[in-house]
């Protein structure tokens, strides 16, 4: 059996912090996202539950009347629980280093199964067309999962909102971007 699952980025958001809310230009972009969104056929909605990707699927769950389930496993990755001023240099040296970890943080290694775990239960459900609402440093670690090319500069180059949809059959996986900005 085929399987799609679409894998969206929240849209615009005012934080990072779990309970940071959609901007003013977040909300037109969810209200944008569940009009692209209007002819797909859906079986599930997962979420992570930060504010912000509740927010970005809640117009289209909500049209389609389908409830978003939350799933822990789709939070943010944490790079660490320290600040470090050259944050962006740590952060692309995960990407090269998939087992490298900062203090309080996770690998990119363990993000990614993180992720991946969500998309297998997934695969082993009945659910034919999923959405995923996520977040872009574990989404960007799922892609890479797919495609080793994926790497920092696709991480930079990924929009808010953005959406790739990952066709399963049988063995094969392909992947295509969606939604330009």
């Amino acid at each position: 059996m085929s399987k799609n699952i679409y894998i969206i980025r929240h849209c615009e958001a005012e934080g990072q912090s779990a309970n940071s809310p959609l901007t003013e230009k977040g909300f037109v972009q969810a209200n944008e996202l569940s009009n692209f969104l209007a002819d797909v056929k859906v079986d599930r909605i997962i979420s992570s539950p930060f504010l912000r990707a509740v927010q970005t699927i809640k117009p289209f769950a909500e049209k389609k009347k389908i409830d978003i389930e939350m799933e822990g496993r789709l939070t943010e990755r944490i790079l660490s629980s320290i600040f470090y001023s050259d944050w962006m240099e740590k952060l692309e040296a995960t990407f090269e280093d998939l087992n490298l970890k900062y203090e309080g943080g996770e690998s990119s290694n363990e993000a990614k199964n993180r992720i991946i775990g969500v998309v297998n239960d997934i695969l082993a459900s009945d659910a034919e067309h999923t959405i995923v609402v996520a977040h872009g440093g574990i989404i960007s670690l799922l892609l890479n999962h797919y495609d080793k090319n994926f790497g920092f500069e696709q991480w930079k180059a990924l929009g808010n909102p953005d959406i790739y949809l990952l066709s399963h059959s049988q063995n094969d996986v392909a992947i295509k971007r969606l939604w330009e900005n």
